[in-house]
């Protein structure tokens, strides 16, 4: 396997930016810096990451990938979605599967904003991702900085959102029946415990 960097300022892609494509010379291919993401939660949607970066992710999708020594876990609460989010901790014996991406530069504020780091809600690591054989080194990706004691369940919207992006960019089968029924069962769980607190 070979090493990549995802280093800022070091990785060129073919810029997407309307502006630049209108002032580039006729015949010239404009590139611009770009980042490596890695995202394993409602950011594995291109659709749903477009909302938030404001132009179309697909492009930047480099496909399905590997983070090892993490697990997945439902640790963070999103107040604006008011339902449970989901977080990577470290475990040796685990991985977690998602999506790597390769984004322009300009778009690392936005993504920023969208994972609430300013508010304290998800802070960056850096981290080593496999992905299409190859090993990419310095990958950006995003953990709850204020862990629950317990994992809460997600809401439907999220609950759907994360699934649909697992699906769309190829994760296999198996995970993303995993993912489905980790979800489910903690969705189950909450409405036991809900039923349980009105003694129903």
């Amino acid at each position: 396997m070979s090493n990549l960097s995802g280093e800022l300022n070091y990785n060129y892609i073919i810029s997407n930016n309307p502006d630049d494509r209108q002032n580039q010379p006729e015949g010239r291919i404009w590139r611009e810096p770009s980042f490596y993401y890695f995202a394993y939660g409602s950011c594995m949607c291109p659709v749903d990451l477009k909302r938030s970066l404001g132009e179309n992710t697909h492009a930047y999708v480099m496909g399905p990938a590997i983070l090892k020594e993490y697990q997945l876990k439902f640790y963070g609460y999103s107040p604006k979605r008011e339902c449970g989010v989901l977080d990577v901790i470290n475990d040796k014996t685990s991985i977690v599967t998602g999506v790597l991406y390769q984004l322009p530069s300009r778009l690392s504020y936005n993504l920023d904003q969208r994972e609430g780091v300013e508010e304290g809600l998800y802070s960056r690591e850096i981290v080593d991702i496999c992905c299409n054989n190859q090993i990419y080194k310095n990958v950006r990706t995003y953990v709850v900085v204020n862990k629950l004691q317990q994992e809460i369940a997600p809401n439907d919207w999220y609950f759907n959102v994360v699934l649909r992006g697992a699906i769309t960019c190829g994760l296999p089968e198996e995970y993303c029946w995993d993912l489905f029924n980790k979800m489910h069962q903690l969705q189950n769980s909450h409405q036991k415990q809900f039923r349980y607190s009105l003694n129903i």
